[in-house]
Protein backbone atom coordinates (compact mmCIF):
# COMPACT_ATOMS: atom_id res chain seq x y z
CA UNK A 1 0.00 0.00 0.00
CA UNK A 2 1.02 3.25 -0.84
CA UNK A 3 1.07 6.30 1.67
CA UNK A 4 -0.96 9.44 1.82
CA UNK A 5 -0.77 13.34 3.65
CA UNK A 6 -3.93 14.79 3.68
CA UNK A 7 -4.25 18.98 4.38
CA UNK A 8 -6.35 19.16 7.49
CA UNK A 9 -8.98 22.14 6.11
CA UNK A 10 -10.09 23.02 9.34
CA UNK A 11 -6.78 23.94 10.90
CA UNK A 12 -5.01 25.82 7.97
CA UNK A 13 -1.67 24.54 7.96
CA UNK A 14 -1.84 20.92 9.66
CA UNK A 15 -0.73 18.01 7.71
CA UNK A 16 -1.09 14.61 9.12
CA UNK A 17 1.47 12.09 9.16
CA UNK A 18 1.77 9.82 6.07
CA UNK A 19 -0.75 6.92 6.28
CA UNK A 20 -1.99 4.17 4.29
CA UNK A 21 -4.53 3.82 1.26
CA UNK A 22 -7.07 1.86 3.86
CA UNK A 23 -6.85 4.35 6.56
CA UNK A 24 -7.63 6.94 4.06
CA UNK A 25 -10.42 5.09 2.60
CA UNK A 26 -11.73 4.76 6.55
CA UNK A 27 -11.34 7.99 7.24
CA UNK A 28 -13.55 8.79 4.16
CA UNK A 29 -16.23 6.39 5.13
CA UNK A 30 -16.04 7.45 8.62
CA UNK A 31 -16.34 11.18 8.39
CA UNK A 32 -19.12 10.06 5.57
CA UNK A 33 -21.01 8.18 8.67
CA UNK A 34 -20.72 11.32 10.69
CA UNK A 35 -22.50 13.43 8.17
CA UNK A 36 -25.39 10.84 7.37
CA UNK A 37 -25.51 10.54 11.13
CA UNK A 38 -26.17 14.47 11.35
CA UNK A 39 -28.49 14.05 8.21
CA UNK A 40 -30.95 11.62 10.05
CA UNK A 41 -30.48 13.41 12.94
CA UNK A 42 -28.85 11.27 15.18
CA UNK A 43 -26.01 13.85 16.34
CA UNK A 44 -25.72 15.68 19.16
CA UNK A 45 -23.95 18.89 18.95
CA UNK A 46 -20.72 18.67 19.29
CA UNK A 47 -20.58 15.14 21.70
CA UNK A 48 -20.97 11.53 21.10
CA UNK A 49 -19.17 9.46 18.52
CA UNK A 50 -18.53 7.05 16.00
CA UNK A 51 -15.32 5.68 15.88
CA UNK A 52 -13.25 3.24 13.59
CA UNK A 53 -10.19 0.90 14.24
CA UNK A 54 -7.30 1.34 12.44
CA UNK A 55 -5.98 -1.86 11.30
CA UNK A 56 -2.55 -3.21 12.54
CA UNK A 57 -1.84 -4.79 16.09
CA UNK A 58 -1.78 -1.23 18.58
CA UNK A 59 -5.25 -0.90 18.66
CA UNK A 60 -5.44 2.48 17.55
CA UNK A 61 -8.69 4.11 16.68
CA UNK A 62 -10.18 7.21 14.39
CA UNK A 63 -12.67 9.25 16.87
CA UNK A 64 -14.29 13.11 16.11
CA UNK A 65 -12.41 16.49 16.69
CA UNK A 66 -14.34 17.65 20.50
CA UNK A 67 -15.70 20.80 19.31
CA UNK A 68 -16.76 20.11 16.09
CA UNK A 69 -20.37 19.48 14.75
CA UNK A 70 -20.97 16.42 12.85
CA UNK A 71 -21.05 18.32 9.97
CA UNK A 72 -18.05 19.88 10.14
CA UNK A 73 -15.92 16.24 10.42
CA UNK A 74 -13.92 15.48 7.63
CA UNK A 75 -11.59 13.17 6.40
CA UNK A 76 -8.56 14.84 7.43
CA UNK A 77 -10.01 16.40 10.78
CA UNK A 78 -10.42 12.65 12.54
CA UNK A 79 -8.20 12.28 15.32
CA UNK A 80 -6.16 8.96 15.76
CA UNK A 81 -5.48 7.81 18.91
CA UNK A 82 -4.42 4.50 21.14
CA UNK A 83 -6.33 2.79 23.77
CA UNK A 84 -5.16 5.62 26.23
CA UNK A 85 -6.45 8.37 24.45
CA UNK A 86 -2.90 9.83 23.39
CA UNK A 87 -2.60 11.09 20.10
CA UNK A 88 -1.06 9.51 16.83
CA UNK A 89 -0.96 12.22 14.82
CA UNK A 90 -0.66 16.09 15.15
CA UNK A 91 -3.85 16.82 15.24
CA UNK A 92 -4.76 20.45 16.86
CA UNK A 93 -8.17 18.88 18.14
CA UNK A 94 -9.09 17.37 21.81
CA UNK A 95 -10.65 14.36 22.03
CA UNK A 96 -13.85 13.96 24.60
CA UNK A 97 -12.86 11.93 27.72
CA UNK A 98 -16.29 10.24 27.85
CA UNK A 99 -16.31 9.09 24.55
CA UNK A 100 -12.58 7.87 24.67
CA UNK A 101 -13.64 5.72 27.52
CA UNK A 102 -16.25 3.95 25.98
CA UNK A 103 -15.13 3.23 22.80
CA UNK A 104 -11.35 2.70 24.04
CA UNK A 105 -12.83 -0.66 26.29
CA UNK A 106 -14.71 -2.24 23.72
CA UNK A 107 -11.67 -1.21 20.69
CA UNK A 108 -8.99 -2.87 23.22
CA UNK A 109 -11.31 -6.08 24.37
CA UNK A 110 -13.21 -6.66 21.69
CA UNK A 111 -11.43 -8.06 18.27
CA UNK A 112 -14.43 -8.20 16.03
CA UNK A 113 -15.57 -4.28 17.26
CA UNK A 114 -14.05 -2.39 14.00
CA UNK A 115 -16.49 0.28 14.15
CA UNK A 116 -18.06 1.31 17.62
CA UNK A 117 -21.36 3.83 17.77
CA UNK A 118 -23.26 5.88 20.46
CA UNK A 119 -25.84 7.74 20.17
CA UNK A 120 -28.52 10.28 22.49
CA UNK A 121 -31.44 10.09 20.63
CA UNK A 122 -34.57 10.71 22.37
CA UNK A 123 -35.93 7.65 21.83
CA UNK A 124 -33.06 5.44 22.36
CA UNK A 125 -33.17 7.41 25.59
CA UNK A 126 -36.63 6.88 26.53
CA UNK A 127 -36.29 3.09 25.77
CA UNK A 128 -33.06 3.18 27.84
CA UNK A 129 -34.52 4.88 30.74
CA UNK A 130 -37.81 2.11 30.90
CA UNK A 131 -37.21 -0.85 33.77
CA UNK A 132 -38.15 -3.31 30.98
CA UNK A 133 -35.85 -1.93 28.48
CA UNK A 134 -36.76 -2.89 24.58
CA UNK A 135 -39.84 -4.42 24.44
CA UNK A 136 -39.95 -7.39 21.25
CA UNK A 137 -43.34 -6.11 19.79
CA UNK A 138 -42.61 -3.86 16.62
CA UNK A 139 -40.91 -5.59 13.30
CA UNK A 140 -37.59 -4.18 14.28
CA UNK A 141 -37.12 -4.75 17.40
CA UNK A 142 -37.67 -8.73 16.15
CA UNK A 143 -34.54 -8.28 13.85
CA UNK A 144 -32.42 -8.19 17.11
CA UNK A 145 -34.23 -8.47 20.07
CA UNK A 146 -32.00 -11.69 21.47
CA UNK A 147 -28.50 -9.78 20.86
CA UNK A 148 -29.41 -6.83 23.02
CA UNK A 149 -27.27 -6.14 26.78
CA UNK A 150 -27.88 -3.42 29.32
CA UNK A 151 -25.21 -1.55 31.39
CA UNK A 152 -26.95 0.30 34.27
CA UNK A 153 -26.10 3.60 34.85
CA UNK A 154 -23.14 4.93 36.48
CA UNK A 155 -22.81 8.73 35.86
CA UNK A 156 -20.57 9.94 33.10
CA UNK A 157 -18.52 7.72 31.79
CA UNK A 158 -14.83 9.15 32.77
CA UNK A 159 -13.97 6.80 34.97
CA UNK A 160 -11.57 4.18 33.62
CA UNK A 161 -12.79 1.41 36.75
CA UNK A 162 -16.58 1.25 34.44
CA UNK A 163 -14.59 -0.50 31.77
CA UNK A 164 -14.80 -3.74 32.64
CA UNK A 165 -18.02 -3.76 34.58
CA UNK A 166 -19.14 -2.35 30.77
CA UNK A 167 -17.57 -5.04 28.87
CA UNK A 168 -19.21 -7.88 31.17
CA UNK A 169 -22.77 -6.30 31.05
CA UNK A 170 -21.97 -6.41 26.60
CA UNK A 171 -20.37 -9.96 27.08
CA UNK A 172 -20.68 -11.48 23.57
CA UNK A 173 -23.49 -8.79 22.07
CA UNK A 174 -22.73 -6.26 19.61
CA UNK A 175 -25.96 -4.15 21.15
CA UNK A 176 -26.19 -2.24 24.34
CA UNK A 177 -28.99 -0.39 25.98
CA UNK A 178 -27.23 1.66 28.29
CA UNK A 179 -29.74 2.68 30.91
CA UNK A 180 -30.78 5.95 31.69
CA UNK A 181 -27.98 7.13 28.62
CA UNK A 182 -28.39 5.93 25.59
CA UNK A 183 -27.96 3.43 22.73
CA UNK A 184 -24.31 1.37 22.07
CA UNK A 185 -23.41 -0.96 18.82
CA UNK A 186 -20.38 -2.33 17.30
CA UNK A 187 -19.99 -4.16 14.24
CA UNK A 188 -16.75 -5.81 11.87
CA UNK A 189 -17.43 -3.07 9.38
CA UNK A 190 -19.00 0.71 9.46
CA UNK A 191 -21.39 -0.44 7.49
CA UNK A 192 -22.47 -3.83 9.59
CA UNK A 193 -22.52 -1.02 12.77
CA UNK A 194 -24.89 1.44 10.86
CA UNK A 195 -27.30 -1.18 9.73
CA UNK A 196 -27.31 -2.50 13.81
CA UNK A 197 -27.33 1.19 14.99
CA UNK A 198 -30.63 2.30 12.40
CA UNK A 199 -32.52 -1.09 12.80
CA UNK A 200 -31.84 -0.23 16.74
CA UNK A 201 -33.24 3.11 16.39
CA UNK A 202 -36.12 2.48 14.56
CA UNK A 203 -37.29 -0.03 17.38
CA UNK A 204 -37.06 2.47 19.71
CA UNK A 205 -39.23 5.15 17.65
CA UNK A 206 -41.55 2.39 17.02
CA UNK A 207 -41.62 1.02 20.50
CA UNK A 208 -42.03 4.96 22.02
CA UNK A 209 -45.10 5.43 19.14
CA UNK A 210 -46.38 1.86 20.32
CA UNK A 211 -46.67 3.31 24.28
CA UNK A 212 -48.54 6.40 23.13
CA UNK A 213 -51.73 4.47 22.32
CA UNK A 214 -54.16 2.96 24.44
CA UNK A 215 -54.58 -0.70 24.58
CA UNK A 216 -52.73 -3.80 25.20
CA UNK A 217 -49.57 -4.71 22.54
CA UNK A 218 -49.18 -7.52 20.67
CA UNK A 219 -45.39 -9.57 21.80
CA UNK A 220 -43.46 -11.11 18.98
CA UNK A 221 -43.20 -14.95 19.39
CA UNK A 222 -39.89 -16.30 19.73
CA UNK A 223 -40.06 -18.48 16.14
CA UNK A 224 -41.24 -15.00 14.83
CA UNK A 225 -38.04 -13.23 16.59
CA UNK A 226 -35.43 -16.22 15.49
CA UNK A 227 -36.92 -16.10 11.76
CA UNK A 228 -36.57 -12.60 11.71
CA UNK A 229 -33.10 -12.00 13.14
CA UNK A 230 -31.87 -14.73 10.75
CA UNK A 231 -33.60 -12.85 7.24
CA UNK A 232 -32.19 -9.53 8.25
CA UNK A 233 -29.01 -10.84 8.58
CA UNK A 234 -27.47 -8.43 11.08
CA UNK A 235 -26.04 -11.11 12.77
CA UNK A 236 -24.62 -12.99 10.14
CA UNK A 237 -20.90 -15.31 10.12
CA UNK A 238 -19.81 -12.69 7.55
CA UNK A 239 -20.35 -8.97 8.16
CA UNK A 240 -22.27 -8.32 4.76
CA UNK A 241 -25.35 -6.44 5.70
CA UNK A 242 -25.36 -2.67 5.95
CA UNK A 243 -23.52 -1.95 2.16
CA UNK A 244 -26.22 -1.05 -0.05
CA UNK A 245 -27.88 1.18 3.13
CA UNK A 246 -24.03 3.31 3.59
CA UNK A 247 -23.75 3.79 0.16
CA UNK A 248 -27.37 5.09 -0.42
CA UNK A 249 -26.82 7.24 2.08
CA UNK A 250 -23.55 8.12 0.84
CA UNK A 251 -24.90 9.60 -2.15
CA UNK A 252 -27.23 11.58 -0.10
CA UNK A 253 -24.43 13.17 1.52
CA UNK A 254 -22.73 13.83 -1.38
CA UNK A 255 -25.38 15.76 -3.11
CA UNK A 256 -25.84 17.90 -0.18
CA UNK A 257 -21.98 18.40 0.42
CA UNK A 258 -19.11 16.22 -0.36
CA UNK A 259 -16.57 18.58 1.51
CA UNK A 260 -16.31 15.33 4.41
CA UNK A 261 -14.11 13.77 1.84
CA UNK A 262 -10.82 16.56 2.37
Amino acid sequence: MTSVTMNNPAKPGTVLAPMTDEERELRIKLAAMYRIFDHMGWSLMIFNHITVRVPGPDHHFLINPFGLRYDEVTASNLVKIDVEGTKQDNSPWAVNRAGFVIHSAIHEHVPEAMCVMHTHTTEGLAVASKKHGLVNNNFYSSMLYDYVAYHDFEGITTRDDEKDRMLRSMGTKPIAILRNHGLLVHGRTVEEAFARMWTLQLACEAQVAIDSIAGESVMISPEATENSTRVANLFANEPTCGVDMFEAMQRVIDAKDPSYRN
